[in-house]
């Protein structure tokens, strides 16, 4: 299969292909090896590919026989390398199978490679020293977002139809919206954390994807989905597959509007009219929308130091079991700025500061759940700027402290991370494009605790009122007719 053809199918398409006989998994996988190398170069997505071992059953799953890739970070697989984008972890190979490549691997995704990401996942752009600035398809001086911007970039460009990608404060959402994907951050407890861990950064973390279609998305979800013995959280099983949600009309939704964001961050004007565009057509479409009060449950100083207080010290952890495990020093030999002071920061955090924090991470749970008592939907951009220049986040990182730090990255994305502290599902959809630049601007959807159905629901209509997949990025594989 030509690369050309390739990147005309989502996943679900590909892997009818397979189960027809029309194409064969190792066809897919050659084409995505050429996707690859057609336009690696330019945007830096894909960090080291790796032979495929074993084909699996055509037809034994709706994605069975594709392509894929995982985020260097959250998925552990047996004799792969999974360095979270440092250099303390340089080399790092995993022993075992996590709970989660399990399941991409019965699911019947054939996972050749790992994407970027921003060193320990701790910023809202992807541009480690390890292996340097992944660029956006759109236009490679900007940032693809983070902390999967790998895997928003790849997929954007034609690489991979799906990704792995994982969600603590905005990593799926952002990259969604910079490079103009379907990103769902699922339910707390949705998907396993298990075995090594029963939860990350305090439950703020799950794991997600990012895909050009609703119904990819869907699948994969179908596919991973569920707990395993030992996991704290429980989110309970949807009714009917996910698959079946995106084509099932979502009904007269009642849908609140967050215009601007908590703590003051204004939203550009690209990005409102933006949302503008998106209120009109949730309205020609019957839902009732209107402008709503949403409390945060805390002050945004507080709410701030709460999630630095989180952040940093279960970073502090990793740092240190990684600088104990490889004999490497916690210096700027090994982390960039930002993570270090982070570490730093995360080091004299008190226990009883740890626990505070979580208790302003309850507050912030309840005052959502209040929310979603009188609204089926809260609408709100997924960032309230355009994809950012690439560098533009580096001096910030050098002169900031943990706290500081954390400050600035909820400063650039303040509608994502409260959705993360509450627990409940959320998705960015690339509904319109910016007139002057023709960069993607994302608007996020979030749902009531559980709630990814109504989501998947609502996301089919837009898809099919509002389709974004014929908008293609000036790096994209399917323009290299050679391959």
């Amino acid at each position: 299969m030509k690369v050309a053809e390739y990147v005309k199918y989502d996943a679900v398409g590909l892997a009818e292909l397979v189960a027809e006989g029309e194409v064969t998994s190792a066809e897919l996988h050659a084409a995505a090896l050429d996707a690859t190398q057609a336009v690696n170069p330019q945007i830096n997505a894909v960090v080291e590919t790796w032979p495929v071992d074993d084909e699996p059953r055509p037809g034994s799953t709706p994605l069975a026989g594709v392509s894929f890739l995982v985020k260097d970070i959250g998925v552990a697989m047996a004799g792969r390398r999974m360095e979270l984008g440092s250099r303390l972890a340089a080399g790092n190979v995993a022993r075992a199978d996590s709970s989660l490549a399990l399941r991409l691997r019965r699911a019947g995704l054939v996972t050749f490679g790992r994407t970027a990401t921003s060193e320990m996942a701790y910023s809202i752009t992807t541009e480690p020293v390890l292996y340097g600035a992944t660029r956006n398809p759109w236009n490679p001086e900007r940032s693809a977002g983070g902390s999967s911007g790998g895997a928003g970039a790849a997929v954007a460009a034609g690489v991979v139809p799906l990704a792995h990608g994982t969600d603590a404060a905005g990593s799926l959402r952002v990259p969604a919206a910079y490079n103009g994907l379907f990103g769902l951050k699922p339910t707390r407890g949705r998907i396993s954390m298990g075995p090594d861990f029963d939860e990350l950064f305090s439950g703020l973390a799950v794991h997600g994807s990012l895909s050009r279609t609703v119904r990819d998305s869907a699948a994969l979800l179908d596919q991973v989905r569920g707990p395993e013995p030992g996991d704290p959280y429980f989110a309970q099983q949807p009714s009917r597959p996910y698959t079946e949600e995106v084509t099932r009309h979502p009904g007269v939704l009642r849908i609140g509007v967050l215009t601007q964001a908590w703590g003051g961050r204004r939203t550009t004007a690209p990005v409102a009219d933006a949302l503008s565009r998106t209120v009109r057509l949730l309205e020609s479409l019957g839902h009732r929308v209107e402008e709503a009060e949403v409390g945060l449950g805390a002050d945004w100083e507080e709410y701030v130091l709460a999630n630095a207080r989180l952040f940093t010290a279960d970073l502090a952890a990793t740092v240190g079991g990684l600088a104990a495990a490889f004999g490497r020093p916690v210096d700027s030999s090994t982390l960039e700025p930002a993570t270090l002071a982070g570490y730093h920061y995360g080091q004299r955090v008190s226990g009883a500061q740890f626990v505070t924090a979580l208790t302003i991470r309850n507050r912030v749970a309840r005052a959502l759940a209040r929310y979603f008592g009188t609204y089926d939907i809260l609408l709100t951009p997924t960032v309230p700027e355009l994809p950012t220049p690439l560098g533009a986040h580096a001096e910030s990182a050098r002169t900031l402290d943990g706290l500081g730090w954390i400050g600035h990255v909820f400063d650039h994305s303040p509608f994502t991370m409260p959705v993360n502290m509450a627990g409940t599902p959320a998705m960015s959809v690339p509904l319109t494009a910016d007139a002057g630049t023709g960069l993607p601007v994302g608007m996020q959807f979030a749902a009531g605790y559980g709630h990814e159905s109504r989501l998947f629901r609502l996301a089919g209509q837009l898809e099919q009122a509002s389709p974004w997949t014929g908008r293609t990025p000036t790096v994209w594989a399917g323009d290299r007719t050679g391959h």
